[in-house]
């Protein structure tokens, strides 16, 4: 199962805040989401769901965050992101305490919440290396394909080997001698179109605008840098 699919339980009783973090998930590609607006609902939906991973406010208007944290913990031990407008070192030494995964103060960056998240299931869920974040879609390497909107790509054996030694080097750059030489041994010369053309349909793979790559990136003259998130 890929960290999409797993499903996500938000606590928060401003609406406004509910609403927003619910959009931000969605548009990242979070599919099982469930939000509650106080301690009862939010017990009540965490009986039914079983949700793979909670985000908590702490105050709430019939009890805190902490209070949910205590029950969960007493059946099982999903990871846990706080919210919280206090920024006091106690709520954080509390939260911490009582088992949380990580702790946010608001207001807070939509993308930075969702990067917390990703790294938090990653951890939680062994999915460090099987799984790879690009800024418009992700790289699943245990089934060999790429997933953007929704949509799934199967990639060829060349395209996996090009991707696997990029993320291997991830957010450097690779030389294209050093990619010649990886995938087609000392004997390369005369491949270089041929890798121009795998990196070609992997950017249409992965890219929103191809003709504007912003995860896999050229540099001119020297190779190709993965920018994964």
């Amino acid at each position: 199962m890929n960290i999409y699919e797993r499903k996500v339980l938000i606590v928060d009783d401003e609406k406004e805040i509910l609403e927003m973090i619910e959009y931000a998930l969605k548009k990242e590609g979070f599919k099982n989401i469930y939000t509650a607006k106080n301690k009862r609902d939010a017990l009540e939906t965490y009986k039914i769901t079983k949700p793979d991973m909670a985000i908590l406010d702490i105050l709430l208007p019939d009890g805190s965050g902490f209070e949910i944290i205590e029950y969960m913990r007493q059946s099982d031990n999903i990871p846990v992101l706080f919210l919280s407008a206090l920024s006091d070192i106690d709520n954080k030494y509390e939260g911490f305490n009582l088992g949380a995964d990580d702790y946010m103060v608001k207001p807070f960056m939509e993308k930075e919440l969702s990067l917390r998240m990703k790294a938090i299931l990653n951890r939680s869920y062994g999915m460090e290396d099987k799984v790879v974040y690009l800024k418009h879609s992700y790289i699943d390497f245990d089934r060999a394909v790429i997933v953007k909107e929704d949509q799934e790509y199967e990639m060829t054996a060349k395209e996996y080997n090009i991707l696997k030694l990029l993320h291997e080097n991830k957010n450097k750059v690779v030389t294209i001698d050093g990619i010649l030489s990886a995938l087609w041994g000392q004997q390369y010369y005369g491949y270089e179109n041929t890798l121009m053309t795998h990196i070609r349909k992997i950017r249409q793979k992965i890219e929103k605008n191809p003709s504007k790559p912003e995860s896999l990136v050229t540099y001119k003259g020297l190779g190709y840098k993965l920018k994964e998130n």
